[in-house]
């Protein structure tokens, strides 16, 4: 009778796997010190660079991260000139992506203001955009001033009530003219007013003088739409226009040049979020073309 053979059980080979496993693991471990001597790269390194080279680390600055306040200059804050500007301005792009009027005349109040002492050049022109600022002010005050709160409902409105001038016609009394006429005169002063002022700012030290900027601004922004008369006088005027450094203190006064550039562009930047907002709803409703 033979003996019968026991199959050997899981459990079985389980234990007898384990020295094998052991074994293996060691000849891994000799094998790798081995290799480490060789190449100078030991376990417990954090890389191992053959030729002994120091990994490439990024470099930890030592002592925690500061965030620089800078002040902001007075010419900025509610009492300056700069900032009495800029507020009205941005208070006047509503989030609806409209123009409200309103705030619109009372940054221009403020903008004529600061433009009145920088020179004659800029005398004339304040006092031409103080004259169409207050003729429309009489519109957003007067009995139809529900018709304007904003451009949008101003346009809609003249243009239902057949107020708006024929495309290049000129009326024969400015006083008269349609809201939508007044803003889009004014809106091609202030993108002139944005364009000096932002290269008055921004100009090189040995460039270009500021009266030459503003110049150039006023040849791109305003000459085209003045007859030749107007647009020599207006060169006459730029020669006698005040230097950079002397607009800048009258920009902002009490400060640095860098601080008193700094501000002065800020400015502009406002006004210029103004001129595109305008200039796109005034051409959605073809309206760049009544004056």
């Amino acid at each position: 009778m033979g003996v019968a053979v026991r199959p050997t059980t899981p459990r079985h080979w389980f234990r007898l796997s384990i020295p094998l496993v052991i074994f293996a693991l060691l000849l891994l471990y000799l094998s790798a010190r081995s290799l480490g001597a060789r190449s100078g790269c030991g376990l417990g390194a954090q890389a191992c660079v053959p030729g002994g080279t120091a990994p490439f680390q990024v470099r930890q600055e030592s002592g925690p991260l500061e965030a620089s306040e800078r002040k902001e200059p007075p010419c900025l804050g509610p009492r300056g000139m700069l900032g009495r500007m800029m507020r009205p301005f941005h208070d006047s792009l509503n989030p609806e992506g409209d123009l409200g009027l309103s705030p619109y005349l009372a940054g221009w109040r403020a903008l004529v203001e600061f433009l009145t002492p920088l020179g004659s050049v800029f005398a004339f022109a304040s006092r031409e955009a103080f004259t169409k600022v207050t003729a429309l002010e009489a519109r957003v005050h007067g009995p139809d001033a529900e018709h304007y709160l904003s451009l949008v409902a101003m346009a809609a409105w003249e243009r239902r009530a057949g107020l708006l001038e024929r495309p290049g016609a000129v009326p024969w009394d400015p006083a008269r003219s349609s809201g939508s006429r007044t803003l889009l005169l004014l809106h091609r002063a202030l993108r002139w007013s944005q364009l000096c002022l932002h290269r008055v700012a921004t100009g090189a030290l040995g460039g270009p003088d500021a009266g030459a900027q503003c110049s150039d601004a006023y040849g791109a922004a305003l000459g085209p739409h003045h007859p030749w008369l107007v647009r020599q006088a207006a060169r006459l005027a730029f020669l006698a226009f005040p230097g950079r450094r002397r607009l800048l203190e009258l920009a902002c006064p009490g400060t640095t040049e860098a601080e008193a550039r700094a501000a002065l562009a800020q400015a502009a930047g406002t006004l210029e979020d103004v001129y595109n907002r305008t200039q796109g709803l005034l051409a959605k409703r073809s309206l760049l073309q009544l004056a």
